[in-house]
This record gives structure tokens, C-alpha cells and sequence, in this order.
């Protein structure tokens, strides 16, 4: 049995795993860079509201909240490759049409295509077909380095682009970074067969009992509250700079990147606490409550220039940390065999958060300004500390599959075999596969026994 923890990645693989994580930065880069400018250049398009520009802001959630699961299962049937060239040809689509637009409801619509180019799923899956089993969470945390990175860049790059080359040059900025995604696709290593796997993709037979799993619930709700809080936070925030903190629009950038540069740093001592004490609840819990006091401390208003740059120094540090420990936690908490199902979930979760928070945040402003934005955003919050303090500690496991022998498929008794062992805390044998998922605190584990029963 191949060793599932140690070993290097092969060099077809570090391609595979860093061109993948390009096209999801890219395409991440040209989704996010209009968080930070529209609520301040988008009110000089025609019929713009605030309500509009918020449904401007979250129109992608929709549609991909809405694709996610479906276009990441057409890939098994189709090939993963098809999927994804389509996805990233609607996404620069989308784009153009935005580019092109002179009204609100233009760019309305290329925001809403571009979400039709929901093509996470299949990039995952693709992922998996191109690298071997010990070396595929390593894959899977680059490109979500690559996606916190790409949030990072956007946060600074949009205010600077919108600057100097308009809202209609962001998106052809926008468009070319998805034709860029295709050229790298080009050279990527084929993968010679479809894998079916079922820590990357959804599975149909785990979907009914991942929707009944109270604990990854109340992960979905966090998730879909935080991009909410996120989503109408900046239909407000460009515009307290603006209008409490007395900054122009083009300045904006250098805000941003103070704030996301000592939240980044900021939030590294409680992850490490979390993990190392085993208490990621609680770190959890008390990043949710910091929000909460954030949003708050917007709402108090009045605060200038200072404070809003503190306030955001302070936000960023907590949103990072929930961004980060959240899909950290879907996998601890995830049944064997479960994880690509329950990750299918939390991302439609996180789409559909993102399209209720701008359309939330846009109503909210339209109706009484930049207090009831935050005072909504508090709300939320609010909700999410009382359903997180309610979450039980999450298990310090690590899912894994391993190959099975001839010998061991036919055995019935495998399953509750492995549960013996010391260190597994889940198993569940797929014939089809002829393999089997576990979920294994790595400290306690006797890889031994584990390599004796499956061979």
C-alpha cells in the first residue's frame, strides 16, 4: 500500500495542481474585483439604485449556486474537460456583456452569466483524476490558498484597475483572465481515466444523508452567512470610506491591503491555537462573535477615517480565519466516503450566501443607509453565534482512501474489521471502487493493522 501521508508529488502532478490553481485564481480574481468598486462607480451607470447595485454585487450567486452540484456531475458523464473549456468561455462572456454595458441591468446580466460558468466542481474532479491518492489534500490545499490569494489581490487590484481603466475595463480585465484560464488548460497532462472518487465529487447515494447531518448544517449556515455578511458589508463599506471616512474612491486600494495584510497575519496564532488545543469550536465561536462586534462597531457610525481602517483590520482578521477553518471543519466533521458530497453542499451554500448578502445589502442601503446595512449584517451574525455556540467540538480526523485487494473487496466484515483498529474512527467499503474511505486520528493510528486487513 502506497504510504497515504508521506511522499513527494510527481512533476505531472505539481503541473496539474499549479495550473489548476491559476484558473481558479484567475477566474476567483475576475469574480472578486468588483467587490470593492461597484457600490462607488456603479451609481453612475443608467437606472442604477442601490438595490440594483447590491443585486449586481451577489447576481453570480444565483446562477451558480444553482450549477454547482449539476454542471460538477455532467463532468463524470461528459468528460471533465468539455465542462470546464464551456464554464470559462461563459465566464469571459459574462464579462464582455458587463464590459459592453451602459446600464445597471447590463451589467446585472453579465454578472449572472458569468455565475453560469460554474465550473468549481468540475476543476476539483479533474484534480483528483490527475494526482494520486496521498498527494490529493495537498493538491486540494493549494488551490485553496490560491482562492484566499486571488480575494487578497482583487481587494487591491480592483480600486487600481477601475482607477485608471474604468468599470468597463475591470471586466475585459476580467474576460482576458478566463481566456488565460483555457490557454493553461491546454497544458495540462491528460488524465487517462475518469476517477470515480467520492472525497472530491458528489455522490448521489450520500446527498440525502449530508442534507440530514445537523453538524454540516449548521457549517452551511456559517458559510452562507459569512459570504452574506461579506457581499452586503461592501455594498456599504466603499461608501463609508466615502462618505464617514472622507477617502476618494481611487485611494481606496491601499485601505485594503492594510486590512487584509494584518488580518492575514493576525488570524494565524488562533488557527494554530485551535488545532494544536484541539478547541476549534471555540475559536470558532469567538471569530463569529468578533464579526458580530465589528458590524457594530460600523453601525455606531461616526467613527472616521481611523476606525474604519481599524474596524476592517479587525473584520478581515475574523473573516479570514472563519474562511479558512470552515471547509477545514466540513472535513472533520464529514461521514467516510462523504466529504466530495458534503463540500458540493457548503459551496452551493457559500454561492447562494454570496447572492443573498449583495441583494440584502443593496435593499438595506436603498432603505436606510449605511446604519440599517450593518445593523442587518449584526443580525446575521447574531443568528450564526447562536447556531455555532450550539455546535458540538469537531472530531480531529483525516479522511483517506485506500485501495482494496481482490481479497479484501470480497470481505464482508471488513468495514467493522477496520472500526476495530486503533485510530479509525469511520470506514465504509465501496465494491464498485474496490476501495475503501476512512476517517483516521493520524496520532493514535496503527497503519500496520489497517495495511494488513485491506491487502
Amino acid at each position: 500500500m502506497q504510504d497515504p501521508y508521506n511522499g513527494r508529488m510527481s512533476a505531472g502532478e505539481m503541473r496539474a495542481a499549479g495550473g489548476l490553481s491559476l484558473v481558479f485564481a484567475f477566474r476567483m480574481l475576475g469574480m472578486f474585483m468588483v467587490l470593492p468598486v461597484l457600490a462607488t462607480y456603479g451609481m453612475g451607470l443608467e437606472g442604477a439604485t442601490p438595490a440594483l447595485i447590491g443585486l449586481a454585487i451577489g447576481a453570480y450567486g444565483l446562477t451558480q449556486a444553482a450549477l454547482q452540484i449539476p454542471f460538477g456531475m455532467l463532468s463524470d458523464r461528459i468528460g471533465r474537460l468539455p465542462v470546464i473549456y464551456a464554464g470559462l468561455l461563459v465566464f469571459a462572456a459574462g464579462a464582455a456583456l458587463a464590459a459592453c454595458a451602459d446600464s445597471i441591468w447590463g451589467v446585472i446580466a453579465g454578472r449572472v452569466l458569468q455565475g453560469v460558468g460554474a465550473i468549481s466542481a468540475a476543476v476539483m474532479a479533474l484534480l483528483s483524476d490527475l494526482t494520486r491518492e496521498q498527494h490529493r489534500t495537498k493538491a486540494m490545499a493549494l488551490i485553496g490558498m490560491s482562492i484566499g490569494l486571488s480575494f487578497a489581490a482583487a481587494m487591491v487590484m480592483g480600486p487600481l484597475l477601475t482607477r485608471h481603466f474604468g468599470l468597463a475595463g475591470l471586466f475585459w480585465v476580467t474576460a482576458m483572465m478566463a481566456l488565460l484560464g483555457i490557454l493553461i488548460m491546454l497544458t495540462m497532462p491528460k488524465a487517462p481515466v475518469r476517477l470515480s472518487h467520492r472525497e472530491s465529487g458528489v455522490a448521489r447515494q450520500a446527498l440525502a444523508a449530508t442534507l440530514r447531518n445537523g453538524d454540516l448544517l449548521r457549517l452551511d449556515f456559517g458559510i452562507l452567512v459569512l459570504h452574506a455578511v461579506l457581499m452586503a458589508s461592501f455594498v456599504a463599506l466603499p461608501l463609508a470610506l466615502v462618505d464617514l471616512g472622507g477617502l476618494p474612491r481611487e485611494e481606496h486600494w491601499w485601505v485594503y491591503l492594510v486590512a487584509l495584510l494584518a488580518g492575514f497575519v493576525g488570524m494565524i496564532p488562533f488557527i494554530v491555537y485551535g488545532e494544536k488545543k484541539r478547541r476549534m469550536k471555540h475559536v470558532l465561536a469567538g471569530a463569529v462573535a468578533v464579526l458580530l462586534a465589528c458590524e457594530l462597531f460600523f453601525w455606531l457610525g461616526g467613527v472616521g477615517l481611523h476606525g474604519l481602517v481599524l474596524g476592517m483590520v479587525v473584520f478581515f482578521a475574523a473573516f479570514n480565519l472563519l474562511e479558512a477553518s470552515l471547509p477545514s471543519l466540513i472535513s472533520k466533521v464529514a461521514p467516510a466516503g462523504g466529504k466530495g458530497t458534503a463540500m458540493g453542499v457548503y459551496s452551493t451554500s457559500q454561492f447562494l450566501g454570496a447572492a443573498l448578502g449583495g441583494i440584502l445589502g443593496g435593499w438595506l442601503y436603498q432603505l436606510g443607509g449605511l446604519p440599517v446595512v450593518f445593523a442587518g449584517c449584526a443580525l446575521l451574525c447574531l443568528a450564526w453565534l447562536v447556531v455555532a455556540v450550539g455546535m458540538r467540538e469537531p472530531p480531529y480526523v483525516t479522511g483517506v482512501r485506500l485501495s482494496l485487494s481482490p481479497t479484501a473487496v470480497r470481505n464482508t466484515r471488513l468495514a467493522t474489521q477496520l472500526l476495530a483498529v486503533p485510530g479509525v474512527s469511520d470506514a465504509v467499503v465501496i465494491a464498485d471502487e474496490a476501495a475503501v474511505y476512512l476517517k483516521i486520528d493520524a496520532l493514535t493510528l496503527d497503519r500496520e493493522a489497517v495495511d494488513r486487513l485491506i491487502s
